[in-house]
């Protein structure tokens, strides 16, 4: 088998073992809206919160991460992922979403 050949193999294995990617893969069913920091509200602070999940094949959020916005917003935006749910697939799927932090008047 020539070099090119096994480099391809290798690198088909590796794809078809990584989870999917894409939050256009997985349709979110049910959303929780997280809780508000207290801080926050009392310095009438707002954000947006990119949160990197990792759903099952049936649509359970196995992990949730933060991966950019505002740190006060961090562990809510988390928490609140990890209560959707999402579209059944054929496997564990790795899904960006946002968590968006207004605050009201």
């Amino acid at each position: 088998m020539s070099r090119i050949l096994r480099v391809l193999v290798f690198a088909l294995g590796v794809w078809l073992a990584a989870p999917a990617w894409g939050a256009n893969e997985r349709a979110v069913k049910t959303r929780v809206a997280p809780v508000y920091p207290e801080i926050a509200k009392r310095m009438r602070i707002s954000g947006e919160v990119k949160v990197e999940a990792t759903v099952d094949a049936g649509g359970t959020v196995k992990d949730a991460k933060a991966i950019s916005g505002n740190h006060i917003f961090e562990v809510a935006a988390e928490d609140a992922v990890r209560k959707w749910k999402f579209e059944a697939g054929t496997g564990d799927t790795k899904v960006v979403v946002s968590v968006n932090f207004t605050f009201g008047p």
